[in-house]
């Protein structure tokens, strides 16, 4: 899609046709434009207990080929066309005039262009992750055990409660000799 967020276009088609307004935001995907008071809705919102109803007017999209780029020249509609400049770089060029069409100040502000990166701002972003990082090395949550482990549940957890202990009386076997268990064939009384 040609047409970018800040660009002035007019509207060819619809119930707006004619109006002029800057390009807020472009949905891509979509291939659909918001433009500047242009296709506006009414939104109704409920009163709530911590806040009141009100009535919200806002944009709402239009379908990219219903608009055209506004000509800065001659102020006519235009279509677009590309071009290459001298570095290599693409250009957006406007058919009527052959002018460069260029993004407007108000929509350079909206955007977020990056800044070249100084020496001082490098050097405080580099100081923010160290003292990140030895924070996060500090404040190390001791390992958690299972519940099960905590509590002295099986004999896993005997072994690690001796282990943190240090104690050689939990190292003992107590579990119930062979000779003392009920064989697997017992017969009860009652039923059998």
């Amino acid at each position: 899609m040609k047409i970018r967020a800040g660009d002035l276009v007019v509207i060819i088609s619809g119930k707006d046709k004619g109006k002029t307004g800057t390009v807020l935001r472009v949905l891509a995907r979509t291939n659909r434009v918001v433009v500047g008071d242009v296709n506006m809705r009414t939104k109704h919102i409920r009163a709530l207990p911590n806040r009141p109803g009100q009535i919200v007017r806002y944009e709402a999209s239009i379908h990219a080929s219903n608009v055209m780029l506004v000509d800065p020249q001659s102020k006519k509609r235009t279509r677009l066309g590309m071009r290459k400049d001298e570095k290599g770089r693409m250009q957006r060029v406007a058919k009527r005039s052959g002018a460069i069409v260029t993004v407007s100040a108000g929509a350079k502000k909206e955007t977020k262009a990056e800044k070249p990166e100084t020496k001082e701002t490098a050097a405080k972003r580099s100081a923010k992750k160290a003292e990140k990082e030895s924070s996060a090395q500090r404040v190390q949550a001791p390992e958690k055990s299972p519940f099960w482990k905590r509590m002295g549940f099986g004999a896993e957890a005997i072994e690690d409660a001796a282990e943190q202990q240090g104690a050689a009386h939990m190292k003992e076997d107590h579990s119930v000799p062979e000779e003392t268990r009920t064989p697997e064939s017992f017969a009860h009384q009652r039923g059998s």
